[in-house]
């Protein structure tokens, strides 16, 4: 019997990576691995709808766990990979099995980063937000008049300040940074959504760093500043970002820096192993980078079954984003690395508006802010290379469809 083709880690790329492989008709045998009890599910939900009970937890799943039986793909949840053995092409799994294959696909993906423990990432009622496990542990700490305190003023923060609000927590954001969302975007995009939590009741504290969480019977209860002010809290959240999980490929003298080095093709550095998703790091425009998005797992996923299948074909998908808080919309086209200017365009109506991002004269990217329509045309404008004049896009007399059109 022929070996399979072998899927290690059961999220987005993983998921894309099965439905085209089924869709082309292979019929080479595959064996799908996770470390979860789930079948491959979204995440962007939990911090949202799944965390405000507004979706059932099925609802999640990218595909019904039928599916996989009846397309002839073998999984085995709760598993976990415990060693890569290219020379041999095979994988060791914690329960001492040792499996051949005849492809390798790491979807390992990334988990959230936590506090160390010296500062209390380890106390009770401190939690990270990355899997379904975690949005249930979460959830019955969620309670209206809670102190609820989240440090990172990132999207994962952000997005939980929302829902935080939205159940009637009391809520405070701290960010070390001078402002939230420093990392990600503009100040002019930061600006809004200050504005926007600070008027649904989030207290912002930028600049803010901390020295530990304040523990009370093994459970934190605040956080300390370096400022000498302690932070009242019933539960922490921590949103600090995601670590690639890159430890297998690592042991297996596979390339990495950041991530899992992977080509145009997503091959990493042996011919028989491919690698899609969060776990990955490759060039783009000259620069080698990582994203974390729902986009990149799916796109890198869906080309390995391509490249695997015999086409000819390289990454080269327009990265793009989003990010819902209350009733507010951020789409993302594009990535804003090495921009020098922002034009910043008024939307069509109340509180709607674009932030378009510059290299010279050469446009990166978009933020479309309950704006679809700079949205949409923002990202065909990029993805044809056009570069419109700064004085066109910021005036709201322009039409985007024309410049779009050229």
């Amino acid at each position: 019997m022929a070996s399979p083709i072998v899927i290690i880690g059961a999220g987005q790329a993983a998921a894309s990576f099965v439905s085209r492989h089924t869709a082309l008709g292979s019929t080479q045998p595959l064996l799908l691995i996770g470390e979860e009890s789930h079948p491959p599910y979204q995440r962007p939900p939990l911090s949202k709808k799944y965390l405000l009970g507004e979706l059932e937890r099925d609802r999640l799943f990218i595909r019904p766990l039928d599916w996989y039986a009846e397309q002839g793909v073998e999984t085995r949840f709760n598993t976990r990979v415990t060693e890569i053995r290219p020379a041999a092409r095979q994988i060791a799994v914690a329960a001492g099995d040792i499996i051949d294959y005849d492809r390798l696909i790491i979807c390992t993906g990334s988990s959230a980063r936590n506090l160390p423990a010296e500062i209390g990432g380890g106390l009770d009622a401190v939690f990270t937000l990355r899997s379904i496990a975690d949005i249930d542990r979460l959830s019955p700490e969620f309670r209206t008049g809670r102190r609820l305190l989240i440090v990172g003023g990132g999207y994962i923060g952000l997005e939980a300040a929302a829902a935080g609000r939205q159940l009637g927590l009391e809520v405070t954001v701290i960010e070390m940074a001078e402002r939230i969302m420093q990392r990600v975007a503009a100040r002019e995009t930061s600006n809004y959504f200050r504005h926007l939590h600070s008027s649904h009741g989030v207290e912002i504290m930028e600049g803010a760093e901390m020295i530990r969480l304040v523990e009370a019977g093994g459970r934190a209860c605040g956080a300390e500043l370096t400022s000498g002010e302690i932070i009242d809290a019933d539960l922490v959240l921590i949103g600090i970002g995601g670590s690639p999980n890159i430890e297998l490929a690592q042991a297996a003298n596979l390339e990495c820096d950041t991530g899992i080095r992977v080509d145009g093709a997503c091959r990493s550095s042996d011919p028989y192993i491919y690698a899609a998703g969060d776990c990955t790091s490759f060039e783009r425009n000259g620069q080698q980078i990582r994203l974390e998005s729902v986009q990149n797992a799916a796109d890198q996923g869906d080309l390995v079954a391509r490249v695997i299948a015999g086409e000819d074909v390289s990454y080269t998908a327009l990265p793009w984003f989003w990010s819902d808080q209350y009733d507010c919309k951020l789409q993302i086209a594009g990535l804003n690395i090495g921009y020098d200017q922002c034009v910043v365009r008024p939307g069509d109506k109340d509180q709607t508006q674009s932030i378009w991002y510059y290299s010279g004269d050469r446009l990166l990217a978009v933020d479309a802010i309950n704006d679809p329509k700079a949205y949409v045309f923002g990202r065909k404008m990029i993805e044809s290379g056009m570069n419109p004049r700064k004085e066109s896009v910021a005036s709201p007399d322009s039409d985007l469809r024309a410049i779009a059109k050229g």
